[in-house]
């Protein structure tokens, strides 16, 4: 788990709301195995990464965005023919040009609060037409109704594919009296 998410910071500016660079605080980020185990990863990196930053309380809602982005993630966008064996060679040798093949970063603004998660595929993410009872394809229903706003965009340059992202407004700080 790494610390570097500044290299998400300028591409995601282009989907998000107008923001301030000068109000970036903090960033983090994390490679995940292609696994469905990393869900559990990517929600202890989240809840690590919330405390440091004192945004503990937005843990709930905020992970629960964080495993849906990581599960759709690792259903949808990588090829259908990784397996265990290939999983375990990731952790050897990184996915493409030494990229993981679904990273997690987390950005924190002044008033917001980003999560991203990329993945190798450059397909858009469909939200399912799933029945309130289905036990799949309600992920992006959640990531609507748990985040203030969501969207996403394919990468361009020595990365490819695309960066999935959930946007949270976090309340104005107290003024220190």
């Amino acid at each position: 788990m790494g610390t570097n998410g500044s290299t998400m910071v300028e591409p995601l500016r282009q989907g998000l709301p107008p923001v301030d660079p000068s109000t970036v605080s903090s960033s983090a980020s994390c490679a995940l195995p292609p696994r469905y185990e990393a869900v559990r990863s990517a929600r202890q990196f989240t809840r690590a990464t919330l405390r440091k930053w004192d945004l503990g309380d937005r843990f709930d809602d905020v992970a629960l965005v964080v495993s849906e982005l990581v599960t759709n993630a690792l259903r949808h966008a990588l090829p259908a023919d990784v397996t265990a064996a290939d999983a375990a060679h990731e952790e050897r040798e990184p996915g493409v040009h030494g990229q993981p093949p679904v990273r997690l970063h987390l950005m924190h603004w002044t008033s917001r609060l980003v999560c991203a998660v990329r993945d190798p595929s450059g397909e858009s993410p469909v939200a399912g037409e799933a029945p309130d009872s289905a036990e799949c394809g309600r992920g992006l229903f959640l990531v609507d109704s748990f985040s203030d706003s969501w969207g996403w965009h394919p990468l361009a340059g020595a990365l490819h594919g695309k960066v999935v992202w959930a946007l949270f407004r976090l309340p104005a700080a107290e003024p220190a009296e």
